[in-house]
């Protein structure tokens, strides 16, 4: 690992779904030790297979005992949550409607709980379409509208706004053993290769009308390295750093 890279074992939630499955790839390219949780009906990816540094585990977070996670957790330094609802009826309206926030909820009691001393670093994949309430963030009026809109029919965007919130107002950014970061990529793309990327505080964008494409492959390259790399880490820790594919790619 580079200088400045302390990370040893990290824990992916959401490992199999479409920016999961890349972290994984990722972490595992840095030498990093990763436990893996899959829902027990996916696949294990071709990728995950023949892998010495990666657990794979066949479970429903939901349902996970905390004093397993716990245990699953005990030897973790950091966590990556690419949790999302899935593209169906049952999916998108079903229950878990709190699917994110419940699972981060959950990660940061057994944090607790584990009875450590360690420092947890807790990276959550947000969206540009929530906005950073700790800033004075002023999305276009148009924006709002349907951000409006979308709390009242779609549950998982309640469940992203819920979720950061847990983390900017009961975590927040002076918590004894828990550090986090949420990461805000606009409208995801898929993409083989890692490309430039850049990096805001805030969105530059408007969420709905002028999305910017952000590769998954960067998005699970930043979380890696934002893990990973302490100096990055310390730049980013307590925000809600916003990705986009760099303008020329």
């Amino acid at each position: 690992m580079n200088k400045g890279m302390t990370m040893n074992k990290v824990m992916v939630l959401g490992s199999s779904g479409a920016t999961g499955r890349l972290v994984v790839s990722q972490l595992l390219k840095q030498n990093v030790e990763v436990v893996a949780i899959l829902r027990p009906s996916s696949d294990i990816p071709i990728e995950f297979t023949s892998q010495d540094k990666l657990k794979i585990i066949k479970t429903e977070i939901t349902d996970l005992k905390e004093s397993i996670l716990m245990d699953y957790l005990a030897d973790c330094d950091g966590v990556i949550s690419c949790l999302g609802h899935n593209l169906t009826f049952k999916g998108m309206f079903g229950h878990p409607k709190l699917l994110v926030t419940n699972s981060i909820e959950k990660v940061c009691r057994a944090i607790e709980r584990a009875g450590t001393d360690k420092t947890f670093k807790l990276i959550l994949m947000n969206t540009t379409g929530n906005s950073n309430r700790d800033l004075a963030e002023n999305p276009a009026t148009s924006q709002k509208i349907v951000i409006s809109i979308l709390r009242l029919l779609l549950p998982p965007h309640v469940d992203n706004e819920k979720a950061a919130d847990y983390l900017r107002l009961e975590i927040g950014q002076n918590h004894k053993l828990i550090e986090w970061a949420a990461v805000r990529p606009d409208s995801l793309t898929d993409s083989e290769e890692v490309t430039q990327y850049d990096l805001f505080v805030s969105p530059t964008r408007n969420a709905i009308f002028d999305a910017a494409p952000t590769s998954r492959v960067n998005v699970a390259n930043f979380m890696s390295r934002l893990i990973c790399d302490d100096t990055l880490w310390n730049q980013w820790k307590g925000k809600m750093p916003v990705i986009y594919n760099h303008a020329s790619e």
